[in-house]
């Protein structure tokens, strides 16, 4: 059964499905064939948009996307993002109207396409005023290359500001804002999620899963999962690391919760990351048929309130782990010299 469009992306109106197909490894982890295939078969079983980067693979991924969707662009809410570093060139980057302007135009040219439904900013961007990029992004609505706009990892404060500047301004505000939100990282909660309900922001959760740690594979006594992403960042995925041991004993007791009510962990964590009502659809990652069946199927599940609040207890509402897993790169806390007066030492 394919599944049902039933949820509304904020205050766009437009219906999504309750999955967006995300194709961060595409182009990089799978090859083009099994890409595509993926990306036939999500939109067989009902799949509507689908969620990808100019700098995913240096835009191998849009072009990867470009061909699966040839002949049923109409099908499609098609989003990408601008931001990230397109080689080695640093003008090749940031939030900037020179950037933009440019990388729309690329992005455009590698979809195959003449407009983009969904046109994110991937990361705030300390080096550019908001509302250059507010405007830049403002006038590519009106030029028709873009239908709508949003925000990626963005704070609390800046997504309120951004309303705020766009009101002053007159202009359109940022429609969603994707983030990593799931069973180990609920940081959201807290201020993101509020704010995004209040401006009518819909919210695109991204890694269900939490980078694997909710896939199954992570539990006490077992062996050290593998993958390309642990092998890449061993850090956030060492078992042995004291620093993960309570995210380790977190997804031990969530999956012993999963099985006691006749579920698998990840039907567990994407119904979790699902229910939320700020929440418009969830971006998943398959990198095989399998595992997107897998995902299909979790898509229908439905967890009650003692499951909800059992929940709450093993990882309280508004928390994460490790800051890495929450995708923020806070401009605030790094260098040292920002936090810290300029004073003589004697």
């Amino acid at each position: 059964m394919p599944l049902a469009t039933d949820r509304i992306l904020g205050r766009t109106g437009v219906p999504v499905t309750p999955l967006t197909l995300g194709t961060m490894n595409f182009g990089r982890w799978q090859e083009e064939n099994e890409s595509i295939k993926i990306i036939h078969a999500a939109l067989d079983a009902g799949v509507t948009a689908i969620d990808t980067a100019d700098v995913y693979t240096q835009g191998a991924s849009e072009e990867i996307v470009a061909k699966a969707i040839k002949g049923r662009r109409d099908d499609v809410f098609l989003a990408t993002k601008f931001h990230g570093r397109m080689g080695d060139d640093p003008r090749r980057a940031g939030s900037s109207r020179r950037w933009i302007i440019r990388a729309v135009e690329d992005s455009l040219r590698r979809l195959g396409t003449d407009h983009i439904d969904l046109y994110q900013a991937h990361r705030p961007d300390p080096h550019t005023d908001l509302l250059e990029t507010l405007q830049t992004l403002n006038d590519l609505i009106h030029q028709g290359k873009i239908r709508y706009y949003g925000t990626s990892v963005f704070p609390a404060h800046q997504l309120v500001e951004a309303q705020w500047l766009a009101d002053k301004h007159g202009l359109i505000a940022p429609h969603t804002e994707q983030l990593p939100y799931s069973l180990l990282v609920r940081t959201a909660e807290r201020e993101v999620f509020p704010v995004a309900q209040k401006y009518g922001i819909g919210i695109l959760g991204y890694g269900p899963l939490a980078a694997g740690w909710l896939s199954g594979k992570y539990r006490i006594g077992g062996e050290q999962p593998t993958s390309a992403r642990a092998d890449l960042i061993p850090g956030r995925f060492d078992i042995s690391l004291e620093r993960n041991q309570r995210k380790l004993a977190a997804a031990d007791a969530l999956a012993r919760l999963a099985a006691d009510n006749g579920l698998t962990l990840i039907e567990l964590a994407l119904a979790f990351a699902l229910n939320h009502p700020a929440v418009s659809s969830v971006i998943i990652g398959p990198r095989t048929l399998e595992h997107l069946e897998g995902y299909l199927n979790a898509a229908t599940v439905e967890l009650s309130e003692d499951i909800l609040d059992r929940v709450d207890e093993i990882v309280a509402p508004g928390t994460h782990f490790i800051e890495r897993d929450t995708g923020r790169d806070t401009p605030s806390l790094q260098p040292a010299a920002l936090r810290r007066n300029h004073t003589t030492t004697r």
